[in-house]
């Protein structure tokens, strides 16, 4: 089996109805035995989509006549023959990380089995979701959320569909329900008000959903180390589930110093790549949980050996997953095998219709459990309305 061409999918952004633009980059590498696969670059959000296309056209002529099964030889000639692939870096890894997913896909549907059946096998039938990012609500329709009241309100609408565990950033609305104004300055030191804000966001999540209910605190790297120790201190007596992102991630020390004063175990991973990235997390042991995403951290085969050395730290692993349905898929199925998994991010996008509509299958949690998908590959392929609908471009 050869690789004849890589068809690179740049999704449009669909307007309305989302709170950040929102444009997956898909991959579909086809072959000479017309079994094709499909892959995602995780910059679906915010910046970087149109860099990654044009990462993944350049990597697309280094794998074109490779055998897609030989998964690790292709990972490594993007890795070391590429010259940039060593240095890493966000739209390296997600290029690297969309054709190795798209390779998984094809090596499972020619065998016909799941790729969790080729990592190992499942350890488990159904995995513990959570409800990401409530403060813009939670249903078919998302929102800027301000008072306590609509905090609390987005808690009990995730947790009538069956979720036991919510993650809201508390900080990242002002009271106005703006994102981020310039007004609402996160870094350096917070305000009393300020803190007293995302208090009295959280407690209202806790006051509504008990002590059966788990938070997780997402920060989005918008405080700093001395505000991130802040508003932890503040959070520490509602007894939170683990505290995401409270800094950038380019000084893992920094992560260390707010271990050391804070009682909430930390997490990060979306923008850490590889296992080198992880390493000197691991090392100052400053992580308690890992967010790996596998559309950017490498792929799945990256993504395994970066869980596999967490597990050797005693460090939990909650997969990032903030993209397309091609994200989920590929998460599920390394969810399925690793034994330090922790909990699975449902993400609020993953409810919108614009964002279900890209792929040819629905998977959503029920009663807050995702059941494994049995399909070969990944278990997911991207509609030809989808690919009709966007730009693409085919590297030979």
């Amino acid at each position: 089996m050869k690789i004849t061409s890589v068809d690179i999918i740049r999704t449009v952004p669909p307007g309305e109805g989302i709170v950040v633009t929102w444009s997956p980059v898909f991959v579909r590498v086809n072959t000479d035995e017309g079994i094709c696969g499909y892959g995602e670059a995780g910059v679906a959000y915010s910046s970087g989509p149109d860099a990654a296309v044009g990462m993944i056209a350049d990597f697309a002529r280094y794998i074109t006549g490779m055998d897609p099964t030989h998964v690790e030889e292709v990972w490594n000639r993007l890795h070391r023959d590429t010259f940039w692939g060593m240095g890493g870096g966000t739209i390296v890894m997600s290029a690297i990380s969309a054709l190795d997913i798209a390779l998984w896909d094809i090596k499972g549907k020619k065998l016909n089995a799941p790729v969790h059946e080729l990592l190992g096998g499942k350890m488990r039938s159904r995995l513990r979701a959570y409800a990401s990012q409530i403060q813009t609500g939670w249903g078919d329709t998302a929102v800027s959320l301000s008072s306590p009241a609509d905090y609390a309100q987005a808690a009990r609408d995730a947790m009538s569909d069956g979720y036991t565990c919510v993650k809201v950033d508390p900080v990242g609305f002002n009271k106005d329900a703006v994102w981020m104004h310039r007004d609402w300055n996160t870094r350096g030191l917070l305000t009393e008000e300020m803190l007293d804000v995302a208090y009295q966001r959280v407690a209202a999540i806790r006051e509504a959903g008990g002590p059966g209910l788990d938070i997780i605190i997402e920060l989005h790297a918008l405080t700093d180390t001395n505000s991130a120790i802040q508003l932890g201190k503040r959070l520490e007596a509602l007894n939170c589930y683990y505290y995401e992102e409270p800094t950038q991630p380019l000084n893992p020390e920094l992560f260390a110093v707010i271990a050391q004063n804070i009682s909430i175990p930390l997490a990060a991973g979306e923008r850490i790549y590889s296992r080198w990235g992880y390493l000197p997390f691991f090392q100052n042991r400053s992580l308690s949980v890992i967010q790996p995403d596998l559309c950017n951290c490498g792929g799945i085969t990256e993504g395994k050996k970066i869980c596999d050395m967490a597990h050797a730290f005693d460090v939990g692993v909650q997969i990032h997953v903030c993209g397309g349905p091609i994200t989920t898929a590929a998460a599920l199925q390394l969810e399925a095998v690793i034994p330090n998994f922790l909990i699975h991010e449902q993400h609020h996008n993953a409810l919108l219709q614009e964002n279900i509509e890209m792929c040819k299958w629905d998977y959503q949690p029920v009663n807050g459990y995702f059941e494994i998908p049995d399909r070969p590959g990944i278990g997911q392929e991207v509609t030809e309305e989808t690919i009709r609908k966007s730009r693409v471009i085919t590297v030979k």
